[in-house]
């Protein structure tokens, strides 16, 4: 399925908008797109597996903090990152 990865995070994905992934849940995606692009997965999800504060997951225009919603192959997940700072 198609992943919409945010600027912050590009330089995990060799600076691709958009990337494939697959999982049957959130939290398999993500693990499926750390397989692929070491490293992403930390900058969003943290040692407690909760998604971090700064971080928003969208699965079809839907917000979601869930990892085990179920996933279909023709879903789109949009991972948005807030920016911060003066």
């Amino acid at each position: 399925m198609i992943v919409h990865i945010p600027s912050p995070l590009r330089s995990y994905t060799g600076n691709k908008s958009t990337v494939d992934a697959s999982g049957d849940t959130l939290l398999e995606l993500l693990d499926d797109l750390n397989k692929h692009y070491k490293g992403i997965k930390f900058r969003m999800i943290d040692e407690q597996n909760s998604v971090r504060p700064h971080i928003r997951i969208f699965v079809n225009k839907e917000q979601t903090n869930d990892l085990g919603v179920r996933l279909e192959p023709n879903h789109e997940v949009h991972i948005i990152a807030a920016l911060s700072g003066g």
